[in-house]
């Protein structure tokens, strides 16, 4: 899988992000360093506990670094749980919360795709 195959596949925006970051592999640097990233985590945990304002910094958080990845699709639904969370809980944030699940673990799938095709 190619750099460019992996954002199709995570529903990402290759062309916004090549277009302000210098190299592949400098794009490639980050992209894999997503996966270490503990947001995700931390705002999974901060729900459960109804931690709102803690999991509105870890939305936040996940939005603004896929902003900077070109990371469309996780972007706009992260984006839509920080808003809902914005300010403490929400009708809306277990719905949101869910499409978040869905992005990310479509993001992540792609990034190990991309990251299994290097390996070999």
């Amino acid at each position: 899988m190619t750099l460019q195959e992996c954002y199709a596949a995570l529903g990402g925006n290759y062309e916004e992000v090549r277009g302000r970051l210098p190299s592949d592999k400098f794009i490639q640097k980050f992209v894999l360093k997503f996966l270490d990233d503990k947001s995700y985590a931390l705002l999974l945990d901060s729900l459960a506990a109804g931690d709102y304002e803690e999991a509105f910094r870890a939305s936040h958080t996940i939005k603004g670094m896929c902003q900077n990845l070109g990371f469309t699709v996780l972007q706009e639904s992260s984006s839509s749980l920080t808003e809902a969370l914005r300010g403490g809980p929400s009708p809306e944030a277990g719905p949101l919360a869910e499409q978040v699940k869905k992005d990310y673990e479509r993001t992540v799938a792609a990034i190990r795709s991309f990251q299994e095709g290097l390996s070999t």
